[in-house]
């Protein structure tokens, strides 16, 4: 599976996602590990899939698919699924969880900006956890692109660590977060990796993500903030 940014180059001040920050998932036991960590549920997934409409014949893009467990659902049900990520351990991963259950959706080797959907603009674009390795700037690209691959009326799903407080009170937001979220080793993502979260990643506020999918082409049709620290929009293809 070649990489898309490997067929169309970028300038060389391009931001870098074939080498993503935070947690280094480059091994096989890597990823597994993350899997589990992200406490992987089937029945989440169709869920999520029932609220955003995905039936037989929809069109659904999963930006940063990770290990797949979205659009392996969403082809279960008859969706033309493409599952989109940048670690070709993820996609290894993902592949090996389509076959166990016969389905076969679309896994492409590429990124936020350089995936280029061919054949019918998608019905539903998600992205999970995973917009918050690009700043602020690159979201922005990273959306507008989005946009691009989906047909007006078609709904956009993000999910991910967004921060709805105010920006005075951060630390003490911060701080419990780790403190509450951090499970032993082996137990789940442990509190040093959501330290190293905090400080190396570019999660950010509720409003400059509005802001952004505003500017993408988005309108924004519900949004939840069930922790101060995280946030979901779901959105609607001007």
């Amino acid at each position: 599976m070649p990489r898309s940014d490997t067929t169309h180059p970028r300038p060389v001040w391009y931001f870098s996602e074939y080498a993503p920050v935070g947690i280094d998932l480059g091994s096989k036991a890597a990823v597994a590990a993350y899997d589990r960590n992200q406490g992987t549920d089937p029945q989440a997934d169709d869920a999520l899939l029932d609220r955003l409409g995905v039936t037989e014949g929809t069109q659904l893009v999963d930006l940063a698919c990770g290990t797949g467990s979205l659009a392996v659902q969403a082809a279960r049900r008859g969706a033309v699924a493409h599952g989109v990520d940048v670690s070709e351990e993820m996609l290894a991963f993902a592949k090996a969880r389509a076959d166990r259950f016969g389905v076969a959706p679309q896994w492409h080797h590429a990124g936020f900006f350089d995936y280029t959907h061919q054949g019918p603009l998608a019905d539903v674009v998600t992205t999970k956890s995973a917009l918050h390795q690009l700043p602020d700037f690159w979201k922005q690209q990273a959306l507008l692109n989005a946009a691009g691959m989906l047909r007006p009326g078609g709904s956009f799903y993000l999910w991910d660590v967004i921060f709805s407080f105010e920006p005075s009170s951060a630390e003490t937001h911060l701080q419990q977060w780790i403190d509450t979220a951090g499970r032993p080793d082996g137990e789940g993502f442990t509190k040093a990796d959501f330290e190293a979260h905090v400080r190396e990643e570019f999660s950010t506020y509720t409003w400059i993500v509005e802001g952004t999918l505003q500017r993408a082409g988005f309108d924004i049709v519900t949004r939840a903030f069930p922790r101060p620290t995280h946030a979901e929009f779901c959105c609607r293809r001007r």
